[in-house]
């Protein structure tokens, strides 16, 4: 029995069963590191991406901890989309499978009230929902947080980023003060800022463990480009051409504004790809449906924002195009890792602008020259290319640089 098992810890029988039958048998990275700390009942600050592990991390914590036969709201998960927010609680009814009835409730906006308050009425051990419609659970009295022993806040850092601030903390004021905070987040709060994630760490957990994993992506999986565009208008030619030479089955466009999603999506859309726009301003209808559109590859391109696309559980995606180039290298690599996936190869293409603000070149260049860690960095290739091949965008360049993959992505006729 290794360190890396899950046999190794302090689970239940029950749990350690139902994880066997689930095929869950070495832990991740992420999961070994934070798993004794929070079953020893430590607040545990871990810097965790979509698809580390880390649900299950939390789930098997929450689930150790309750007390079956109290009949109380014990776990909170606060999470910022109801994406998000049904995968983690499909994952914790999965690892709760060996428990006697255990009562996992979704609460988010979007969905009927109605329904929501039946349900409460008859009780739940675990709730994960978004901050609005827990706060507005709150407010009615609908939801009371007395009993509550762990409140795991997921996805941090982009409830701020969505101005969940005040709201999480109205929330954090109805819990216990003896609870244990587990906050996971993409990225890692500077412990010399004075606001944002850093602020709410200080304010809400006590001495916590921290957990880093570093986010690597292998260049054996992930083929990354590097281009430069002279102007928006070049910048949509060049995705329009990279999407024609790399005929990806899959992809997401990252664009850094929500405004720019729509505009992007419109103008593919004319230019006869199958796309759709993913962002903070459409009603949840809406999104639900666009989701379905390219889970089913009806839409073949999903042309996104980093907040909109944050929880989407993409089994296996083609490509990525960033089509701003991010703002922060740990969102970069977060985008970029949504390819190559569980040993799948992927193509990550990044469109740069040579006037690009002073304080984002600063940053990337501060990575060429190799000034932060080699995990934060792109990688070797990344580098030769942005450094020996940095040219204007044209097609003959592209050509050069990919063979034509598979053929769904081009546009319908």
């Amino acid at each position: 029995m290794s360190d890396s098992s899950f046999a190794s810890l302090a689970l239940s029988p029950a749990l350690l069963t139902n994880l066997n039958s689930l095929g869950y048998h070495a832990m991740t990275p992420v999961q070994a590191e934070s798993l004794p700390p929070m079953l020893a009942g430590r607040d545990v600050l871990a810097q965790a991406k979509t698809g580390s592990g880390k649900t299950a991390a939390f789930g098997l914590a929450l689930l150790e901890g309750l007390r079956l036969d109290a009949f109380a709201v014990q776990g909170l998960v606060l999470c910022p989309t109801r994406e998000l927010a049904d995968q983690v609680a499909e994952e914790l009814r999965r690892l709760a499978r060996g428990l006697p009835n255990v009562k996992v409730l979704t609460l988010c906006g979007g969905a009927a009230f109605g329904p929501q308050l039946a349900s409460l009425e008859h009780g739940a051990h675990i709730v994960v929902g978004t901050p609005g419609r827990i706060d507005e659970h709150l407010r009615r009295g609908s939801l009371t947080l007395g009993s509550l022993n762990i409140l795991v806040l997921d996805e941090a850092d982009r409830m701020l980023d969505m101005g969940f601030q005040v709201t999480i903390d109205d929330i954090i004021a109805e819990t216990p003060p003896d609870r244990q905070t587990l906050l996971f987040s993409a990225t890692f709060p500077d412990e010399q800022a004075s606001g944002g994630l850093a602020a709410m760490t200080r304010g809400v957990m006590r001495d916590p463990v921290t957990v880093k994993v570093a986010e690597v992506h292998d260049a054996t999986t992930i083929e990354q480009h590097f281009f430069e565009v002279a102007n928006e208008e070049a910048r949509f030619a060049a995705l329009k051409q990279l999407l024609l030479v790399y005929r990806p089955a899959t992809s997401v466009v990252f664009c850094n504004t929500k405004r720019e999603t729509q505009a992007v999506a419109d103008q593919l859309t004319q230019a006869g790809f199958s796309a759709v726009a993913l962002n903070g301003d459409l009603e949840q209808k809406d999104r639900d449906r666009r989701l379905v559109l390219f889970a089913n590859q009806s839409a073949s391109i999903l042309v996104a924002t980093d907040v909109a696309a944050r929880g989407l559980d993409i089994a296996q995606l083609d490509a990525v195009f960033n089509y701003q180039i991010a703002r922060e290298l740990d969102v970069h690599v977060h985008r970029v890792g949504r390819t190559g996936r569980a040993g799948a190869s992927g193509i990550a293409c990044t469109l740069v602008s040579p006037r690009r603000s002073s304080t984002g070149w600063s940053a990337w260049k501060a990575c060429w020259n190799s000034r932060l860690p080699p995990s934060l960095c792109p990688g070797p290739k990344a580098r030769c290319r942005l450094s020996r091949q940095w040219r204007p965008y044209s097609w003959r360049a592209v050509k050069r640089q990919a063979a034509p993959r598979r053929h769904s992505g081009r546009p319908d006729r």
